[in-house]
């Protein structure tokens, strides 16, 4: 059936709630109100107060009794209204939830997911429109997904809480409502770890994730066009891990990489995908590795949409570029 990313992600909850009773919701207004997006509305009435827990306005303590509950067996589901506020949790996130089955030798370990509204294009600007994916990448113990279709929201939901660690689930907030597509609701989960290529290509690797799919995959299609340029275009969906096979075989065969995303360029998450290709394709690559992200500042409030994020001038751009380039 056709569903936006929003109604995807309320379908994964709904199915976890309804055949697994350890599954529950903690956030600020997820009961009543359905959450600040109201992608939870509705569940409260269909599953209880019990199942959809209305927390106060404390992000570290909604992330400390998450972990309490998951180490007890439960599966909560945490919302953070904006990953822009998930910073107080770091302590509770990287070193409790992220650290107890390293610390426990295995004995205990915490199901949990934190889901994380994020990146910029609904004019929010510096709270609002974050990309936190680097700060919780360092570290380990903790997987991180960023699905940017319905299929994709649903699917990796539904693999993040049956995850027996805690998986931070980065949500594309511009595509909530703006984004429809054909989802399965059958209960089936997604791999996490697995990237997808959502167009072939022959000369340049495009390497994204979160929105900006839908971009770079507009701007692939124009240069095919206008100058005869095949990119391959790969979402990740899933960060940590990523399909380091899957993206060292399409520069193995194009020998030119692009990464393109929204978070700063420094010590992004493009620089671990430069990093890694550039240690298992060095002899394939025919041009340096090029980063299109956003420049080392913070988000503006009057312009942030327009010049924060990359464009598709920059793109397109950067793509040229690679392309362009001999040595």
């Amino acid at each position: 059936m056709k569903m936006t990313v929003l109604e995807a992600l309320r379908a994964a909850m709904a199915w976890e709630l309804e055949n697994d009773p350890d599954v529950v919701v903690l956030g600020e207004d997820v009961g009543t109100a359905g959450g600040i997006f109201r992608v939870t509305e509705g569940l409260q009435n269909r599953f209880g107060r019990e199942r959809l827990i209305d927390t106060p306005m404390d992000e570290e303590g909604i992330v400390g009794q998450a972990i309490g509950l998951a180490l007890f067996g439960m599966k909560p589901i945490v919302e953070i209204q904006f990953s822009g506020f998930i910073h107080d949790a770091h302590e509770q996130i990287m070193f409790s939830a992220a650290k107890y089955r390293w610390i426990s030798g295995g004995e205990y370990t915490v199901p949990m997911v934190i889901r994380a509204p994020s990146f910029g294009g609904i004019k929010g600007g510096v709270w609002h429109s974050q990309s936190i994916e680097s700060y919780y990448a360092h570290g380990g113990g903790i997987k991180i997904v960023c699905p940017s279709t319905p299929q994709d929201a649903y699917g990796m939901l539904l693999a993040a809480i049956r995850d027996p660690d805690p998986v931070l689930f980065i949500e594309p907030v511009p595509l909530y409502r703006a984004l429809s597509g054909d989802v399965e609701d059958n209960g089936e989960a997604a791999e996490i770890g697995v990237g997808q290529i959502v167009r072939e290509g022959s000369d340049i690797t495009a390497v994204t994730y979160g929105p900006l799919r839908h971009s770079v995959a507009d701007v692939a299609d124009n240069l095919a066009e206008s100058d005869g340029v095949s990119v391959e275009v790969i979402d990740l969906v899933s960060l940590i891990p990523f399909d380091i096979d899957l993206v060292v075989e399409s520069v193995n065969k194009t020998g030119r990489l692009v990464v393109i995303h929204e978070a700063c360029e420094t010590m992004g998450f493009g620089a671990e995908i430069a990093a890694r290709v550039q240690q298992q394709s060095f002899e394939y690559l025919q041009a340096p590795i090029e980063r299109v992200c956003a420049p080392d500042l913070p988000y503006s409030y009057r312009v942030g949409d327009e010049y924060c994020k990359p464009n598709t001038d920059r793109i397109t751009a950067g793509l040229r570029r690679s392309a362009e380039y001999t040595f």
